[in-house]
């Protein structure tokens, strides 16, 4: 039988006492090592490109380069997924490191076990932490009469190039469903839901799913 991959982190956080309460919590995983520790952003895409890590869990509000710069810097060289850190304030601070690609988003005050499985759960390429929590992110700013989103609305234009299918499954997306909930929603097997999401991705030029849901959102379909 072979051993379970090890899920590579990099914790970025600059309260110490934080990134260390982080660090300990992840180490309990027997399938999670911390390889990096940063304090701040700039060290954060320092450590993701030297160490290339699974996975880095990024605090929003950090000092020489905030999270979702960060965020943007190791998205777009592809050093790994991006867990992003944040409050329950659901500020611009937020949406823009979702719209920078960001894997997924957990709140600060998450228990021990959610930490983990949210950690495992970006690794494995689902992407949407807390659907819950998720559909009320993108809702607060994807809603009619919202704020205003920090860069123009898309073009309708962008979903020509998608089939039917495709489209009803970004739709699911802007719903916060998960794999196996768009699986049983379009009555198709959850292997092929990745692919349609991945096929999606491409098509739109998006680095996560969850872009795709705010996209979505934002086109009201």
């Amino acid at each position: 039988m072979t051993a379970a991959r090890t899920i590579r982190v990099v914790v970025a956080e600059d309260q110490s006492a934080v990134r260390a309460g982080l660090v300990l919590i992840l180490g309990s995983a027997p399938d999670i090592e911390v390889v990096g520790e940063a304090a701040d952003g700039e060290r954060a895409v320092e450590l993701a490109r030297e160490l290339r890590p699974d996975l880095v869990l990024m605090d929003v509000q950090m000092p020489k380069l905030d999270g979702v710069s960060a965020t943007r810097r190791v998205v777009a060289e592809g050093l790994a997924d991006v867990l992003v850190l944040t409050t329950f304030d659901l500020d611009a601070y937020v949406f823009g490191a979702l719209r920078a690609g960001a894997a997924g988003f957990l709140l600060k005050n998450a228990e021990a076990a959610e930490l983990i499985a949210a950690v495992r759960t970006v690794a494995g390429g689902e992407g949407l932490i807390a659907p819950a929590v998720t559909r009320r992110l993108i809702a607060e700013f994807a809603a009619v009469g919202g704020r205003p989103a920090p860069v123009p609305g898309p073009d309708r234009s962008v979903l020509d190039g998608l089939t039917p299918r495709e489209r009803e499954v970004l739709s699911a997306l802007g719903a916060g469903l998960s794999n196996a909930e768009i699986a049983t929603r379009l009555g198709m097997a959850e292997a092929t839901v990745k692919t349609h999401v991945s096929k999606v991705l491409g098509k739109l030029e998006l680095r996560s799913r969850v872009q795709a849901a705010v996209l979505a959102r934002e086109l009201g379909i």
